[in-house]
């Protein structure tokens, strides 16, 4: 999960992609980064870090530009390094600059190809790295002599898409030619286009959520659909094309659960509509399970579960209150690093308003359930705070699977849900009763919003992955890795001088 954003416009385009970042920073903790075109030249500034803590006067000064990209992150693959902050570059062909989200199924593959056939030497463990060198790699087959045209660039997305497995959303700069945007055939990221008209001509922005590109003034034209590539001269004319043999959009569900902000559209969904839905679909179990009188009062856990758990409260008649208030200067517990990080930052991040439960049977709602440590915290507040009975709903389904598409949940021991029945997961987090949304039901309250979406990457919670290249064998290396992380340049300089001390004692 990262946020991407590109823009081509007639002015400065270092604050606009700074606001923009702001705006998708729900989307990345870890790092940011920003890379602008002047003429034949890149400027770029990325370090680890929230974006306002990231960019300072000095480091927008210099990114000037009136074309550019930008990203937020958090660690999928790779480590969390400052070097592997993203934006990326290469000198060849061309000169690119890169940032991706999403996360490449065979980047270790392809990281052996391109030493071994490419001649391309990769100086990370980013699977975005090596992206760029096959998409640098694919324009450099594509093209001949010293120019570029925008079908050189298709053609090097169409070899990309045969070569690249996996989830990847795109937006590249190409030295004094202008931006080029790209989405894996399968569409599983989240890739999104608007426009401007500046006195000078139209102005494009693509961004991972339609918020990003509404909140600074840029109509929402539409998505990039699965496969296809679009690209952006820097006098702002727009070719796009099809680069995909067989593409088929399988949006990823857990988009619609947690990860956009509720006021986005993805793929013609709104975000807040499909929320509202999985609360009244959750009613309906919610009430084949539960007698009148048995739930007292419903709170959300929040913010991001609180559409369906209102939609909740109204179909089941229930009263609806805000039990918890959220400090909004902790971060998503979701994506904090360790184990123990997180269960130290609930209590910072959730404070329970006792009276709102004191003596009641309460019903509690949150988007989803992964690790459960969130959850047994929170249940224990609601306790503490004298809560009579806790009953515990989830808007998603159990999250019994590794996801691989670039969500941080890829080993199974990590997973509550993971080799649990519903009763051993609702002792795990101490709860009087669990109830979790159907998988189905989840699909259907997003088609029900757009019925033109019939098929979903949806593999954490029924194991299915689209793309069709995950093995077991394959998990089990992913599991081995995270859990035997390689050391950092730091570490080993480290290691290297203790080792070297120790000879000369």
């Amino acid at each position: 999960m990262c946020g991407i954003v590109g823009v081509v416009s007639h002015g400065p385009v270092n604050q606009l992609i700074y606001d923009a970042l702001l705006l998708l920073q729900h989307r990345g903790q870890d790092a940011a980064g920003i890379a602008t075109n002047h003429g034949n030249t890149f400027s770029m500034h990325k370090a680890n870090g929230l974006v306002r803590d990231v960019f300072r006067t000095r480091n927008m000064r210099s990114l000037p530009g009136n074309a550019g990209i930008g990203q937020v992150r958090y660690p999928t693959a790779g480590s969390d390094s400052e070097e592997e902050a993203q934006p990326f570059y290469v000198n060849a062909p061309f000169g690119i600059i890169l940032a991706h989200n999403g996360n490449l199924t065979n980047w270790e593959q392809l990281k052996i190809e391109m030493f071994k056939n490419d001649r391309r030497h990769i100086n990370t463990d980013s699977d975005s790295e090596v992206l760029l060198n096959v998409l640098a790699h694919e324009i450099q087959q594509a093209t001949t002599g010293y120019s570029l045209d925008p079908t050189a660039l298709f053609k090097a997305v169409s070899a990309l898409h045969k070569r690249v497995r996996g989830s990847y959303a795109v937006v590249a700069q190409i030295a004094g030619y202008g931006l080029l945007a790209f989405r894996d055939p399968f569409g599983i990221r989240p890739l999104c286009i608007g426009f401007n008209d500046s006195e000078k001509g139209p102005e494009y922005m693509l961004a991972s959520e339609s918020v990003a590109l509404e909140g600074l003034g840029f109509r929402f034209l539409r998505d990039v659909m699965p496969g296809e590539a679009i690209f952006i001269d820097l006098d702002g004319k727009l070719y796009n094309q099809q680069c995909a043999e067989n593409p088929v959009l399988n949006p990823c569900a857990f988009e619609f659960v947690y990860l956009a902000r509720p006021d986005s559209v993805i793929d013609g969904a709104s975000v807040y509509a499909t929320r509202l839905k999985m609360g009244e679909y959750l009613a309906e179990k919610i009430r084949k399970q539960f007698s009148t009188g048995d739930i007292d009062v419903v709170m959300p856990i929040p913010d991001s579960s609180r559409p369906a758990a209102m939609e909740l409260a109204l179909k089941l008649n229930l009263e609806y209150r805000e039990g918890f208030i959220k400090n909004r200067y902790i971060g998503r517990t979701f994506i904090m690093p360790g184990q123990a990080e997180r269960k130290k930052s609930v209590r910072q991040k959730l404070n329970a308003i006792s009276s709102e439960f004191k003596g009641k049977s309460v019903l509690l709602v949150d988007d989803s359930i992964v690790r459960g440590t969130t959850s047994r915290e929170i249940v224990q507040m609601a306790r503490d705070s004298g809560a009579k009975r806790v009953i515990f709903a989830s808007a998603a389904p159990p999250v019994k699977y590794p996801n691989v598409y670039g969500i941080d949940m890829p080993t199974r021991n990590e997973l509550i849900a993971h080799g649990r029945t519903e009763e051993e997961v609702c002792r795990e987090i101490t709860a009087d009763a669990l109830v979790y949304q159907d998988v189905e039901a989840l699909k259907r309250a997003i088609s029900d919003v757009n019925p033109m979406l019939k098929r979903f990457e949806a593999s954490c919670f029924d194991g299915i992955y689209v793309t069709g290249d995950i093995s077991r064998d394959y998990l089990d290396r992913i599991e081995f890795a995270r859990n035997n992380p390689k050391p950092s340049n730091e570490d080993a300089v480290r290691s290297q001088l203790n080792l070297n001390l120790a000879r000369v004692d």
